[in-house]
C-alpha cells in the first residue's frame, strides 16, 4: 500500500465528530480498498468494481457523494450549532481536521486506488471535483434553518413507525400550481404556514369539509412548495396521537419548521385517542417551540361522531358532556371549511384542469360531459373534476 492510501486509511479510522460516516456503505467499501485486503488480483478487481458499482447507483462523482454525506450527517456538533451552542477550540480544530481528511478522500482518483494492481483490462472510473469541504460546511451551518441536518435534511415528508420518524419513500408530489378552486381557503392555510416559517405565531389548523375537496392535497402541496425554505411534514395516524409529545420533544430544538399532519380525523364518543389529542392541543403544544404546528383534516366539523344516546345518556352533567364532545375543533386556532363546489366552481376547476392537460374541447360540450360524469359518480368535487379530466385524457389516446 502506498503512503497516501495508508494515510487516508488512518485518517478515516480517526474520525470522531463524523464517526457516523464510517457506517456509510460507500465509505465502508472505500476503507476496504484503502486497507488493501487480498493479494489476489481477481479479488481486488472484484472489490474495486463493487465500490464503483455502488457509487454509480448514487452518483458519478465521488467528491459530490462524500460532500452530501458530510452535509447530511447528524452529529453532536451540527445539532449543537443548530441550537446556537459554541464549542471549545479543540472541537473546532477537530471538525476542520476531519473535513480535510474527508475532502482528501473524496478526491481520490481511480488510478491512485488501483495503482498497485496489474489488471490488464480497463476498469470503470468515476469523477472527482475540487470542492472546499470546510467552506461548504460553514455555509450549511449558516443556513441551517433552511436545510436542517440528518434525516430531515435528506427528506421532506415523514411517517411514524415504532414511535420514530421514518422518511416517506415515495412522497406525494402535488404542487400548489396544480390545484384549482378554493383560493380563499387555501390562502388562509398558506398564510398560517408562512407565519410558521417566518418565526411568527402560527395556529394549529383544522381543514374540514366534504370529501374530495382537496384538504389533504392542500397540506401536502404547501409542504412541497416551501420545503426549500425549511418546511417538513410528519404524518401521524389517530392511533399514534399519544406519540405526539415524544415527537415534539425530539424536534422542538430543530432549526427546521414542522407540520404534524393528522389526515381524515374523527372520533367516536368513547375513543381513548380523543383525550390524547385534546391534551396535546391544550397542553404541550400550547407551550411548544415556535417551529411546530398541527394540521388536521376531517370530513366532520366537530370531529366527534355523536349519537342521540350521547345526548340522552344518564350523565348527571349531560350538557358538559355534550360540550366536551363537540368542542375539540375549537381548540384549533384556525378552522378552514372546504365545502362541496357549486356548479360554477366545479366547471371552473374542470376547465382549468383540461387546459393544463392540453384538452381542446368546446366549453359547452366539456361542461355537459363534466356534469354527467359527476351525476354518475359521487357528485361535484375537486376530486371528481380531476377524475373526469383523467378519463378524457385516456379516451383521447
Amino acid at each position: 500500500m502506498n503512503e497516501k492510501l495508508k494515510r487516508l486509511s488512518c485518517g478515516l479510522n480517526s474520525l470522531a465528530v463524523f464517526r457516523n460516516l464510517l457506517d456509510d456503505d460507500m465509505i465502508r467499501l472505500l476503507r476496504r480498498e484503502l486497507e488493501g485486503g487480498s493479494d489476489d488480483t481477481s479479488v481486488r478487481i472484484y472489490n474495486y468494481s463493487e465500490f464503483v458499482a455502488a457509487l454509480y447507483r448514487k452518483s458519478v462523482s465521488f467528491s459530490e457523494y462524500v460532500l452530501k454525506a458530510v452535509l447530511e450527517d447528524e452529529n453532536f456538533y451540527i445539532a449543537g450549532k443548530a441550537q446556537g451552542k459554541s464549542f471549545p477550540q479543540y472541537i473546532e480544530d477537530a471538525v476542520e481536521n476531519e473535513l480535510m481528511i474527508l475532502q482528501e478522500a473524496s478526491r481520490l482518483t481511480p488510478e491512485e486506488l488501483i495503482a498497485d494492481i496489474d489488471t490488464g483490462i480497463a476498469l470503470p472510473k468515476w469523477e472527482i471535483s475540487e470542492i472546499d469541504f470546510a467552506s461548504e460546511y460553514r455555509s450549511r451551518i449558516e443556513s441551517i434553518g433552511k436545510y436542517g441536518y440528518g434525516r430531515y435534511a435528506q427528506n421532506k415528508m415523514f411517517i411514524l413507525k415504532n414511535g420514530e420518524t421514518v422518511p416517506v419513500r415515495y412522497p406525494d408530489t402535488q404542487r400548489l400550481s396544480e390545484l384549482y378552486g378554493y383560493e380563499r381557503e387555501r390562502k388562509a392555510v398558506i398564510d398560517n404556514t408562512l407565519a410558521l416559517l417566518r418565526g411568527r405565531p402560527a395556529q394549529n389548523v383544522l381543514l374540514y369539509g366534504d370529501a374530495g375537496t382537496g384538504k389533504s392535497s392542500t397540506v401536502k402541496a404547501i409542504v412541497n412548495e416551501y420545503a426549500d425554505e425549511g418546511l417538513r411534514l410528519i404524518e401521524v395516524t389517530k392511533e399514534q396521537l399519544r406519540d405526539i409529545p415524544h415527537i415534539i420533544d425530539s424536534i422542538s430544538k430543530n432549526p427546521l419548521k414542522f407540520i404534524l399532519f393528522i389526515d381524515d380525523l374523527s372520533f367516536s364518543s368513547d375513543d381513548d385517542c380523543f383525550g390524547a389529542l385534546k391534551a396535546t392541543l391544550e397542553g404541550s403544544v400550547s407551550a411548544r417551540e415556535d417551529n411546530i404546528a398541527i394540521y388536521a383534516t376531517s370530513n366532520r366539523r366537530h370531529l366527534v361522531k355523536e349519537s342521540f344516546s350521547d345526548r340522552e345518556g344518564d350523565d348527571i352533567h349531560r350538557n358538559d358532556t355534550i360540550q366536551e364532545l363537540i368542542s375539540l375543533s375549537a381548540r384549533f386556532g384556525l378552522t378552514v371549511c372546504f365545502s362541496k363546489p357549486d356548479k360554477k366552481a366545479y366547471l371552473n376547476i374542470v376547465s382549468e384542469l383540461a387546459k393544463k392537460r392540453g384538452i381542446d374541447m368546446d366549453a359547452d360540450e366539456l361542461a355537459v360531459k363534466a356534469e354527467a360524469f359527476a351525476l354518475r359518480g359521487s357528485g361535484r368535487s375537486a376530486r371528481t373534476a380531476k377524475q373526469f379530466v383523467n378519463q378524457l385524457v385516456n379516451d383521447m389516446k
